[in-house]
């Protein structure tokens, strides 16, 4: 994996795959660039796939406090390490909340934005609460627990039946995160800065992937702010909650492959 130093971090690792125009995929919580390990290979026979693992997870070590906004200035170093003018950009959950502020800092890199499952709100009062009280689990020694009630809850009902090992090996992946990790995550998570009139600005294309059964984004919620971005693609995914990379991986490649190419033939 190549790696570049940044601000945050001696060794910011990332997978590179593929040929083509550039796409960068990002990865959620509490989860690694392995997320996407379902759909890479069909995607890197026509794109040049950029693929980090954010300061914390997979390769990337967490060498102090990181948020959001350090972690989208990453991802532009990454960018420029690999002299990459634009990309489409993909962001997971927490992904997608890097996506806006990538968005946010350098437009002018962008040649669209697909927010599978993630929201341009920051957290409300009661998610905040929330998520304090999971810091103060993992911090008194519950990572485990924390992880075993989490990333169940990531899948619908009944994929969760019926793909059980899928839901484990998730469930093993997130558990390689360090608790200290998980807590910054967290925290980042908590402190990202509010992104919800970024839509209505944007020049650039923005996908939407919903799941009908996310517990985790609402989907009603979000729909007013599909509405607003001039060019949008929005798409439901029935019977899907919050992880379509691993719930129906054959209909997002689909859907990614139609956003990426409008994406970067409207460029020409």
């Amino acid at each position: 994996m190549p790696e570049i130093k940044t601000p945050v971090t001696s060794k910011f690792f990332y997978r590179k795959m593929g040929s083509g125009p550039a796409v960068v995929l990002i990865h959620g919580f509490p989860e690694s660039s392995a997320l996407w390990r379902n759909i890479w290979d069909d995607l890197a026979t026509s794109y040049t796939l950029l693929i980090p693992d954010l300061p914390g997870s997979g390769s990337t070590p967490l060498e102090q406090e990181t948020y959001i906004p350090q972690m989208a200035d990453c991802i532009s170093l990454m960018l420029d390490t690999e002299c990459v003018a634009k990309a489409v950009i993909a962001g997971h959950s927490m992904g997608g909340y890097v996506g806006f502020e990538f968005a946010s800092r350098y437009s002018e890199r962008l040649a669209g934005l697909s927010i599978v499952h993630s929201t341009p709100l920051a957290d409300d009062e009661e998610k905040k609460s929330i998520r304090l009280r999971s810091i103060s689990l993992i911090e008194k020694g519950g990572k485990n627990a924390f992880v075993r009630q989490m990333v169940p809850n990531l899948f619908s009902d009944g994929f969760k039946q019926s793909h059980a090992a899928i839901v484990e090996e998730q469930s093993e992946l997130a558990l390689q995160i360090e608790a200290k990790s998980l807590v910054n995550y967290t925290k980042a998570m908590i402190a990202r800065p509010d992104h919800s009139s970024l839509p209505e600005t944007a020049v650039y294309p923005i996908q939407w992937i919903l799941g009908t059964e996310d517990k985790i984004i609402l989907y009603k919620k979000i729909l007013t702010y599909c509405a607003k971005s001039g060019i949008n693609f929005v798409t439901f995914y029935n019977n899907c909650g919050h992880m379509s990379m691993l719930e129906a991986p054959d209909k997002l490649i689909n859907d990614l492959r139609k956003f990426i190419n409008y994406c970067y033939e409207r460029l020409h």
